[in-house]
């Protein structure tokens, strides 16, 4: 039997970069959720329960940082990995981001590869007896 396909929220606004990441991530075997602002990636994380989040800082009414927080600090979400992804390279962002829970941070630009290294590895932490390879 067949595991089911792991749920990942993409929350960016730019298209370009869902677009891209989108592709990857299916011919990768996961079913991507996108949410193009703040507020609509609150509703699908509560909704749709992603196994994993990867989360732009600049969004639309409410940041990355935001979201990230109220998510973490909420028992029923606060396991859900987040990999903050961002244009905002600076050591305070970073700062910020642990602060707020993120379990990872890459910069825009960013290599496909090593966004899939890192959401196999948050996700295999997260469920050791899975065979996410």
């Amino acid at each position: 039997m067949t595991e089911p396909k792991k749920k990942i929220l993409l929350v960016d606004d730019e298209v370009d970069i869902v677009t891209v990441i989108r592709m990857r991530l299916e011919s990768s075997n996961y079913e991507v959720i996108v949410a193009r602002d703040g507020k609509e990636a609150l509703n699908a994380a509560r909704s749709l329960r992603p196994d994993l989040i990867v989360l732009d800082l600049m969004l639309p009414g409410m940041d990355g940082f935001h979201v990230a927080r109220m998510l973490k600090y909420d028992t029923q979400y606060k396991d859900i990995p987040i990999i903050m992804l961002t244009a905002k390279a600076g050591e305070n962002d970073r700062k910020t981001g642990e602060e707020v829970g993120a379990d990872a941070f890459m910069n825009k630009p960013f290599e496909a590869e090593k966004l899939l290294a890192k959401i196999r590895e948050l996700l295999a932490a997260r469920n050791p007896d899975s065979h996410e390879k």
